[in-house]
């Protein structure tokens, strides 16, 4: 199934059943009045987050989401059935905006939900209520009334979703960084590896456990270039995933870094997330350096002693070969530690 983060949709809930009009006519009560029953209510139209679903795919698919009507009501004081809710599962991290336009043809959009936990529930139309039979316009001077309210009709709104994966960590690089590498060698999850650059078209999404069952999720969000802020690359269409991450992990393949200025290379993604959105650019972040299997003993020294000199915390890895892994997924779960207790 294709990642897709960007849908728009119309949904409308449902008509109210309209209300009855009857007069009780029977052999032992020949004026036994009204009688007319109440419309049921139209079914509503409810948003859910579900764990279940990464994409927006099935939304390009279909676009319009109806709710079923209400019943209508029947003499001999019989309500008319309400119908049910129309219920639709939507990933975790989706974001929902109306958007309406003015009579001059200008089109705006506001946020109405934010589904960031899965099971969250949200009404997004109500459906309309139902007309009144007959039997409630009975009065001292109306003995008979043969009129009933019709159904209200429900809401109709039209919906742009867009998705912002929820992950704890966000692993950014240079295309052929190996993030894609790093995921796999540390969780479950099998993206695309090649050499050749932009191998990742869509964010990953791997998942981690320690020896007490706590889950850490990473998102290896598809390699960025420079000038990704103003659409270069595949940038700009995943840089709104990283929004959602509590922290980085940035990561340089060996043979990217200046042996000059061994940290100059994180700076060009940091200028890139910080004119996306400033604060993309202050979240926590773990500098590494990646694919040290390809630099002889001699060469990774003599790039540690001068990452050494500049101060810098960097982590040296393999993900290739698991060398360093260790120690940087240590260092993951302690960060993630610190933020849990932050909060």
């Amino acid at each position: 199934m294709k990642f897709v983060d960007e849908a728009t949709i119309k949904v409308t809930s449902g008509k109210g059943g309209s209300g009855c009009a009857s007069l009780r006519r029977e052999a032992n009560l020949p004026k036994g009045g009204p009688d007319g029953g109440d419309g049921g209510k139209g079914g509503d139209v409810i948003f859910r987050a579900s764990e279940r679903l990464v994409t927006l795919y099935d939304f390009r698919l279909k676009r319009n989401y109806i709710a079923r009507n209400g019943q209508p009501g029947m003499g001999r004081d019989k309500y008319g059935k309400a119908a049910e809710d129309l219920v639709v599962e939507l990933p975790v991290g989706t974001l929902i905006f109306e958007v309406t336009e003015d009579e001059d043809g200008n089109v705006s959009e506001r946020l109405i939900a934010d589904l960031v936990e899965d099971g969250m529930e949200v009404t997004i139309c109500e459906g309309g209520r139902g007309g009144r039979g007959n039997l409630h316009f009975k009065s001292s001077i109306n003995r008979t009334p043969r009129y009933a309210e019709p159904g209200f009709p429900g809401e109709e709104k039209q919906l742009r979703l867009e998705l912002k994966i929820l992950a704890d960590v966000g692993l950014l690089g240079l295309p052929s960084a190996g993030k894609s590498t790093f995921i796999a060698q540390v969780s479950a999850a099998r993206p695309k590896i090649a050499a050749y650059p932009f191998t990742t078209l869509v964010p990953n999404l791997g998942v981690i456990e320690n020896d007490e069952f706590d889950r850490m999720v990473i998102a290896d969000i598809p390699g960025l270039i420079e000038g990704a802020s103003e659409g270069r690359g595949l940038g700009i269409t995943f840089l709104k995933h990283v929004e959602r991450t509590r922290f980085l992990v940035h990561i340089l393949a060996a043979e990217d870094v200046n042996r000059d200025d061994p940290t100059d290379g994180y700076e060009m993604l940091n200028q890139e997330l910080a004119q996306y959105n400033p604060e993309m650019a202050l979240k926590p972040q773990i500098k590494v350096i990646n694919k040290i299997d390809t630099l002889s003993e001699e060469e990774l020294a003599e790039l540690k002693a001068k990452v050494e000199a500049t101060g810098e915390k960097v982590y040296f890895i393999s993900a290739l070969t698991g060398e360093g892994v260790d120690e940087l997924i240590a260092e993951m779960w302690r960060r993630l530690d610190l933020l849990n207790q932050a909060e």
